[in-house]
């Protein structure tokens, strides 16, 4: 049976209210849609840990820089909910934009330091359309605790600072990178690529694999640096925006890795951008 669809936030907190009188944990999932297996994995686990499941479907204005990317972005409403049955989701609320961002709407929240490098370099004001919507999205839902992707490594750090600096009491879980058989990692933006995009883009995983594995080594990180981004282009990636090591804690970069780090990659292929990290072993572990 497709889960019941919420658009109105007093219908969500009437129906959150009685699981709360009853004692049941709740979790939410937050999404922008088009849901591949990597969000169905997040689903998943929160089944698993919850008595209560919400997926919520809003495609955020405030988190896009470009207009036409906006504008493209898939929405398969129909298709989401029809994925979702048989996982035991309770809830899909679909707000529409006048249910999280109201006429008057003046607040938005910053992430400082995390939300520099990386992705806030080349996106700017994206992390502050994330934050502020996710924290609306857990006081709109009253989740306990929220699932993740570390696909979206800086986005999941951003999150969790977030959570925690506002004192919102829920657990925000990280859960492992879903990949394609061959070792894309699943996205929404991947629907957008040619079928000979999607053969090139899958060299990107094993580079990013044999780096780390040259780095848990003892080699340092720059010349592998410009060695990967020479085979990425090679691979038909035309613009490589940053391929970085940085420690997990703060993103700061590193040269090798002493401490948690992740190895993470912006490039663009077919003109569409795709991010990817993975875990990077410590040396002398």
């Amino acid at each position: 049976m497709t889960p019941p669809i919420l658009r109105h936030l007093s219908d969500l907190r009437a129906k959150h209210a009685t699981w709360i009188r009853a004692g049941e944990s709740v979790a939410v999932v937050p999404t922008m849609g088009a849901l591949h297996a990597g969000h169905l994995s997040l689903v998943e686990a929160a089944c698993a840990d919850c008595d209560r499941v919400i997926v919520t479907i809003f495609v955020n204005p405030r988190q896009f820089n470009n207009a036409a990317d906006l504008a493209s972005y898939p929405r398969t409403e129909h298709d989401d909910a029809k994925k979702l049955v048989g996982f035991g989701v309770d809830v899909i609320y679909v707000p529409d934009g006048g249910q999280i961002y109201p006429e008057g709407y003046a607040t938005n929240i910053s992430v400082t330091g995390l939300t520099d490098v990386l992705e806030g370099e080349f996106r700017f004001g994206h992390f502050d359309g994330v934050a502020t919507v996710v924290a609306k999205l857990f006081l709109q839902t009253g989740a306990h605790r929220a699932y993740f992707g570390q696909k979206d490594f800086q986005q999941l750090m951003v999150v969790k600072r977030m959570a925690r600096d506002l004192d919102i009491p829920i657990e925000v879980i990280g859960c492992p990178t879903v990949r394609e058989t061959s070792g894309l990692a699943m996205s929404s933006r991947n629907l957008r690529l040619s079928a000979e995009g999607l053969e090139r883009a899958a060299k990107l995983y094993p580079i990013m694999q044999q780096v780390a594995a040259r780095l848990a080594g003892g080699e340092s990180f720059a010349p592998l640096a410009d060695e990967a981004r020479i085979k990425l282009q090679a691979a038909g990636f035309n613009d490589i925006e940053y391929f970085d090591l940085r420690c997990e804690e703060h993103l700061q970069l590193l040269d090798r890795p002493t401490r948690p780090a992740r190895l993470l990659v912006a490039a663009w292929m077919d003109g569409i951008r795709l991010i990817d990290n993975i875990a990077v072993d410590v040396l002398g572990n």
